[in-house]
């Protein structure tokens, strides 16, 4: 009877072996060999001649999109779960994912949908405890499996809407020898449930691991078979979550949510500007930043720190902000505005745990450190946004009019901004055509 096969790839050079060596033969690299599925036992099939037709004449059908009951994490989404995708989840570990997708399937499950939590990490007995505390334990039924083709049988049987797989590292195929987490397992339960969602028009999302860099853990594969990847940021010992897509079919991948921890679980942020910049104190090296993330602008607290070093090479660190960013912006300060740093360490922080990755905060990043380096403050309440070329200048950005009205909304008195920025009523808009001339605005 014919049976499953594998071998061993490298993954450097693609040579295959029966059996794993720690070194490969091909090319001499170290722990490269992969155990993969070279042929699967043969399923009986009616052979039938495909069907092709012009892109024009396929029928496209508006399917509803599934609400989980959060806000948040349907504008991520796009608008909620598209029938038959396959979301993939990561995070931290405690950082709240379980948390967050339970409370999903008890809102569908509340509003009439059949919902499936196939758990691999906790018994029912642990996940009833948690959902006694979210409110949830009516809603869900739950299935505590590892074995693939098990977890594949009961979907089909159940026809959830929506299916929540924790985690999918966890599950393990028969079919191959290697251990539940592999590369080869991971590929193997992705594609699989991959392809059940499609065919069965079944919603399901994988809850991943991440490594200690922080990304998802497994083959990169992982990330091209799935429709959408979030990524569940944040803290641990703060209040405040960030979600975001890194990857959405279905939608835009600029959008975040904002959710706070509580004992009673994650709870919207509906407005994220005032937990982030609504507490800033007007003192040396702290500005305002109104950055733009998706479809809505939120107020960031961009904070700075100028101390002298003691190091030969004295150190530039940045939590939130990309560092190799920070040290440009070093630079362009010392080269076109007089700004002295090579004797000082600067460290810089984008206050609430919120990563910025948009050139617009260079401008912010900037005052904030000539702030903290002269140990004066504004002497308004200061917001300012702009992208810093290598020549000093100071680039105009996107959205001028949504970044003013958030940072007057929020209180800001001073707005130091690219020149021919036009700015709403109740805010002083100082524009600025290089870093000098900005340096001036803030502190005059």
């Amino acid at each position: 009877m014919a049976k499953t096969l594998t071998a061993y790839t490298c993954s450097a050079c693609g040579h295959q072996e029966p059996k794993w060596l720690g070194r490969c033969p091909g090319c001499g690299e170290w722990n490269t060999l992969i155990e993969e599925v070279t042929q699967r036992k043969p399923q009986a099939r009616s052979v039938t001649a495909p069907k092709v037709a012009r892109l024009s004449e396929v029928a496209a059908e508006r399917t509803a999109r599934i609400s989980t009951g959060l806000g948040e994490l349907d504008r991520v989404l796009g608008g909620g779960l598209v029938p038959g995708s396959l979301v993939l989840v990561g995070g931290e570990p405690g950082v709240g994912k379980s948390s967050l997708l339970l409370q999903a399937l008890g809102a569908i499950g509340a509003a009439g949908g059949r919902t499936l939590l196939v758990s691999g990490e906790e018994s029912p007995a642990q996940v009833r405890m948690r959902a006694e505390r979210l409110g949830v334990t009516d809603q869900i039924a739950i299935l505590a499996e590892t074995e693939l083709d098990t977890v594949c049988d009961a979907i089909v049987l159940e026809r959830p809407d929506v299916c929540v797989v924790d985690s999918v590292q966890t599950l393990f195929s028969s079919e191959l020898g290697s251990a539940a987490g592999s590369v080869a397992q991971v590929r193997e339960v992705a594609d699989r449930l991959m392809r059940l969602a499609k065919r069965e028009g079944i919603t399901i999302v994988l809850v991943g691991h991440v490594t200690k860099e922080g990304a998802v853990a497994g083959p990169r594969v992982l990330e091209h078979l799935v429709d959408a990847v979030l990524q569940f940021e944040g803290d641990r010992y703060r209040f405040l979550r960030i979600l975001r897509a890194l990857k959405n079919r279905f939608g835009s991948t600029n959008e975040i949510g904002v959710f706070e921890m509580t004992e009673a679980g994650l709870v919207p942020v509906v407005d994220p500007s005032s937990a982030f910049g609504a507490t800033a104190e007007c003192g040396a090296g702290s500005v305002l930043f109104p950055a733009i993330e998706g479809t809505r602008p939120i107020l960031l607290e961009v904070q700075a720190l100028v101390a002298p070093s003691d190091l030969a090479m004295p150190r530039r660190a940045a939590t939130g902000f990309d560092r190799n960013r920070l040290s440009m912006i070093m630079a362009v300060l010392g080269r076109h505005a007089g700004v002295a740093l090579g004797a000082s360490d600067v460290f810089v922080n984008v206050a609430g745990g919120v990563r910025v990755d948009e050139p617009a905060a260079d401008l912010a990043v900037a005052l904030a450190v000539v702030s903290a380096n002269r140990g004066v403050a504004p002497s308004e309440r200061l917001a300012c946004f702009g992208e810093l070329g290598l020549t000093g200048r100071v680039r105009p950005v996107g959205q001028p009019e949504r970044r003013l009205a958030e940072a007057r909304k929020l209180g800001a008195e001073v707005v130091v901004a690219p020149a021919g920025t036009a700015g709403p009523g109740g805010v002083s808009v100082r524009e600025a055509q290089t870093v000098a001339e900005a340096i001036q605005e803030a502190f005059r």
